[in-house]
């Protein structure tokens, strides 16, 4: 048998015995990334998150995955710093946990992004003060009222953009960190999203685009520099999710399939702190990325551009 497939492979031209290992590297790439994709999707198992910390600090935390990711932390265990600018929506969102969650110890931090920024870290320096803070989720963030050209977006509007999405996630970052490398653990989450990441333009939203992927390098850097000090950066990338920001930029206004509600999105999210520093962790997110891999960028770009373009006649 061998001496056969020994006289085959000297009767066939080298380009074509070439072609064939190449092509069979391909396939054998493309299975194993399945593979990779279906362990970690749905067999791998989730860090022990209080391992890092019994505290986890959550910005934006009154709505959405904020509000989401703060009950699935508090349902792993964890105390609850929430920050947000709305003192009566951080009362009720706090009340909601603890109902769930009774042993949950929570504190509250009034913090307006869009306002005195150096104000608003004193505030949360003063409240993670002696406390055991192992988690920072950063999920602060806003984006235009409606798809805009460049030109056509107020200065307030886009300063206030990169006020709150740049700054006030780097800020916070700077605040919590000391702590984290003072007892050489800790993981942090910043919220990215497939506008700066999966598609390769965000046209009609640029700014909001652009800051995301400011997040997007910021976190890769921070996840080399900090890796041997114990601590865990990651940006999770997610496209379209069923909450309040979307629906009134997107008009969706239901979960489905392809668009999980922030509870479903943030169960697999927190499943997915301290791995990759840079990963999708809705698997129909990670599918969706997936097509797109195998479209051209022109064709992409016509797509995403026709989506912005119809969305002005929304509002």
């Amino acid at each position: 048998m061998s001496t056969c497939i020994h006289q085959l492979i000297k009767t066939q031209p080298f380009w074509l015995l070439l072609i064939t290992c190449l092509g069979l590297l391909v396939v054998l790439k493309r299975v194993i990334s399945l593979l990779k994709w279906v362990f970690i999707t749905f067999i791998r198992s989730s860090k022990n998150l209080k391992s890092y910390g019994s505290w986890a600090i959550i910005t934006g935390a009154t709505d959405g995955i904020g509000k989401a990711f703060a009950s699935q932390l508090a349902e792993k265990g964890l105390n609850l710093i929430l920050v947000g600018r709305n003192s009566n929506k951080l009362e009720t969102v706090s009340k909601e946990i603890q109902l769930t969650c009774p042993g949950t110890r929570i504190k509250s931090v009034v913090f307006d992004f869009s306002g005195d920024i150096s104000a608003g870290i004193e505030v949360v320096e003063d409240a993670i003060k002696g406390l055991d803070v192992g988690i920072l989720i950063n999920n602060v963030g806003v984006t235009y009222p409606a798809a805009r050209y460049f030109h056509e977006v107020d200065e307030k509007v886009w300063m206030n953009i990169v006020r709150v999405n740049l700054e006030g996630t780097t800020r916070v970052t700077r605040a919590v960190l000391p702590g984290m490398l003072e007892r050489k653990r800790g993981a942090i989450v910043n919220i990215g999203s497939g506008a700066a990441i999966v598609v390769p333009s965000h046209p009609l939203y640029t700014i909001y685009a652009a800051t995301k992927a400011y997040i997007d390098q910021l976190s890769r850097c921070l996840s080399v520099e900090y890796k041997r000090n114990g601590i865990n950066v990651q940006c999770q990338v997610p496209l379209y999710v069923a909450t309040k920001m979307v629906s009134e930029v997107a008009s969706i206004e239901k979960a489905s399939l392809f668009i999980p509600s922030a509870e479903d999105y943030t169960r697999a999210a927190a499943n997915s702190i301290g791995y990759e520093a840079r990963c999708t962790p809705y698997w129909a997110h990670s599918l969706q990325w997936c097509f797109a891999s195998f479209l051209s960028e022109d064709i992409l770009d016509a797509w995403r551009l026709a989506i912005g373009i119809r969305r002005r006649g929304i509002f």
